[in-house]
């Protein structure tokens, strides 16, 4: 079943083409990666489809509705979330807090009448600080839920907003560089984490620079160079492409398998 369908989208910045006639679809229960060199436009493609850049051509469909014009609010309650290349935490709060804030997304008192106690939300408030904790183990991470977000670890704030996200109750998942800092072990921790997600019924689309995770966890790649997708199919194919190859600065196809 097609999740996400995105077809000739284009954005511009003054002379610069960001994003240049991308198109590709996103499958229900997939793991899709994209990558691709420094400003190849990973980002402002995210960015297009979650309402906070605005494209000038093409269009994207979220399960049949046009997302485009959606503010990001709007995009969140249509079922796409995101997380981005540095982490957004309230560092003020703790990690539980954190998943309470995307979780007031989808309840009906939300976070003001939650923190003002008002009558009728106790329950609501009690199922969702389960839910919450539920989500803080799909990523491995329960045993912080008492811990202020500030004193986190890198690797481990970047669960915590994956776990935001998920509060949300995405049908997609936008992931902008999750793997980002993190140690080997940590990214072993990330990949386990993204198979449970997926195995959970939320389809992920990733953009990540280390292709050690990439080559692991992705179904599909898709490959974009100076703002144009010039490749897409499964790992083992992407690998031996020569047009990714060329975009990797020249790296032979024996170094980019190493780095998998």
């Amino acid at each position: 079943m097609t999740l996400l369908h995105v077809e000739g989208l284009t954005k511009r910045f003054g002379g610069l083409t960001a994003v240049d006639g991308v198109t590709f679809t996103v499958y229900e229960g997939v793991i899709q990666a994209v990558i691709g060199p420094n400003g190849a436009g990973k980002t402002t493609l995210f960015n297009l489809l979650t309402g906070f850049d605005r494209a000038d051509e093409g269009s994207a469909d979220f399960e049949g509705a046009s997302i485009l014009e959606m503010r990001p609010h709007r995009v969140v309650k249509q079922g796409l979330a995101r997380t981005f290349q540095n982490t957004q935490l309230f560092d003020n709060m703790t990690a539980l807090d954190n998943v309470l804030v995307g979780r007031y997304s989808r309840t009906k008192t939300g976070m003001v009448a939650a923190a003002l106690r008002l009558p009728g939300v106790g329950k609501e408030e009690r199922l969702a600080t389960e839910y919450a904790h539920r989500l803080l183990r799909l990523v491995d991470i329960d045993d912080i839920a008492d811990a202020s977000a500030a004193d986190l670890p890198h690797g481990t704030r970047r669960l915590l907003e994956i776990a935001r996200a998920l509060a949300t109750e995405p049908r997609l998942l936008l992931l902008d560089e999750p793997a980002a800092g993190l140690n080997t072990a940590e990214t072993g921790v990330l990949a386990e984490a993204l198979y449970r997600i997926r195995d959970t019924g939320v389809s992920l689309v990733v953009v990540e620079h280390d292709m050690g995770l990439v080559m692991e966890v992705s179904d599909e790649i898709i490959v974009l160079n100076q703002g144009r997708k010039i490749a897409e199919g499964p790992p083992l194919l992407i690998q031996k492409d020569p047009r990714v190859i060329e975009a990797y600065l020249g790296e032979t196809e024996s170094e980019m398998m190493d780095d998998a």
